[in-house]
């Protein structure tokens, strides 16, 4: 196997996806992203998720150690930040994606519930 700095990029873009790929791990990043201070506690992060600590835990532990986040202790507390402003970029681009996507499907259902209804059966009467 391949080490990480012999892959080819698109494994490794496709790794960073997989790291990406589950809801929760997502509202963690949009949560940093709109942190005021750039950075939020774990306690704010379980509060917002709704998410179980242990959970939490693993989700963190994945977006870390696909260094998209870092974290910091001081004394009791562990505060997570975005390890790139780029990853506030990649949601962003990700939102304006799937809004332009969903807004092309509405178009199409908006100009299909138009359609004659004999149209809608293969050309047979209803």
């Amino acid at each position: 196997m391949l080490s990480s700095a012999q892959a080819p990029l698109y494994e490794i873009k496709a790794n960073l996806f997989k790291g990406l790929a589950h809801p929760a791990r997502i509202r963690i990043l949009e949560l940093l992203a709109a942190a005021p201070q750039e950075s939020a506690p774990v306690s704010y992060l379980l509060a917002e998720t709704g998410l179980e600590a242990s959970h939490l835990s693993q989700h963190l532990a994945t977006l870390r150690k696909h260094k998209v986040v870092t974290s910091v202790r001081s004394a009791n507390a562990v505060t997570y930040q975005l390890a790139h402003p780029g990853v506030s970029q990649l949601l962003a681009i990700a939102r304006t994606f799937l809004l332009d996507s969903l807004a092309d499907s509405n178009e199409q259902l908006r100009l299909a519930r138009q359609l004659p209804a004999d149209h809608l059966a293969g050309g047979q009467a209803s």
